[in-house]
């Protein structure tokens, strides 16, 4: 009996130990874009998060993340800019829907213990190599996700005949993932 109940803990032990499959939340995560526009800070958010994250919180360097945004979902709290940005020069929202982000690999910083995540981010059908640093907050019912990164727009042909957009802008990310349904 005293086996049966060791192997009982055990199985429960590794269940959590392994990799869980979260579902980003779209209610909760945004992406947050800032950019100059005529020398002044402009912010823009974007939602439709979509996508699977397979997050190991006891082993991080064994998770993988494959998430989309939707880029029809641009927001800078200026409908006007928002439609444009949706144009061809831009997002081109109508020929590419969504971005997406695809991890190669999750490491740990020996001397900070901090988390790096680099992966393939691709909006306009062009895919760059991107690495940031990034923290997990364990919430009740998920996980959160954060993180941000610089990123210069013509490299995605973003806005590329654009003079008064500066090229440079940072993106921040925040990402709430709650524990995907097990199949039966």
């Amino acid at each position: 009996m005293l086996r049966f109940y060791l192997l009982f803990i055990f199985i429960i032990i590794t269940t959590f130990l392994v990799a869980q499959t979260y579902t980003p939340i779209d209610r909760g995560s945004f992406i947050k874009f800032t950019i100059k526009n005529l020398g002044i800070n402009t912010i823009g958010r974007l939602s439709g998060i979509n996508g699977s994250i397979h997050y190991n919180l006891s082993n991080p360097i064994e998770s993988n993340f494959n998430v989309t945004i939707a880029t029809a979902t641009v927001n800078t709290g200026n409908s006007l800019r928002d439609e444009h940005l949706n144009k061809e020069s831009y997002f081109n929202s109508n020929k590419f829907p969504t971005l997406s982000f695809v991890s190669k690999n999750v490491t740990i910083n020996p001397n900070t213990h901090s988390l790096q995540l680099t992966g393939i981010l691709t909006i306009k059908g062009v895919s760059k190599t991107i690495s940031f640093t990034f923290t997990v907050e364990q919430q009740a019912s998920g996980l959160l996700f954060k993180g941000s990164f610089p990123l210069n727009r013509r490299d995605f042909n973003v806005g590329s005949g654009s003079l008064i957009l500066s090229d440079d802008l940072t993106v921040s990310v925040v990402v709430f993932a709650n524990k995907a349904p097990t199949s039966p």
